[in-house]
């Protein structure tokens, strides 16, 4: 018995199909085309993508960087910053602070 797959998942179903390919290669060769998406504006995979001549999705992406932190993180940066454990957003700002210091500095030297 075949069901109905819901209206609002119909834009997944292309994603749910498609298969992730992980590719093994020379780390010289992986920071290549690392540093090539990154003066391109692409994400690796779009720059993989449109070296094998495959549609890349020309919207575009919100600019960010991002971080997983665990808990332990949070201990030790809000003791380093003299806040609370639970006060996450302003440990972020701070964290935002300490990056922009940072390259700041390296764009000085």
């Amino acid at each position: 018995m075949s069901r109905k797959i819901p209206d609002k998942w119909q834009s997944s179903v292309k994603a749910m199909k498609a298969v992730q390919v992980a590719f093994d290669m020379d780390e010289k060769i992986q920071l290549s085309i690392r540093k090539q998406a990154l003066e391109a504006g692409l994400s690796p995979s779009d720059q993989i993508r449109d070296i094998l001549g495959l549609p890349i999705n020309k919207r575009p992406k919100r600019p960010r960087l991002t971080v997983s932190l665990a808990a332990s993180d949070y201990e030790i940066l809000a003791e380093k910053y003299g806040l609370e454990i639970d006060q996450q957003l302003e440990i972020k700002k701070k964290l935002m602070d300490d990056l922009i210091s940072y390259v700041s500095n390296e764009s000085s030297e």
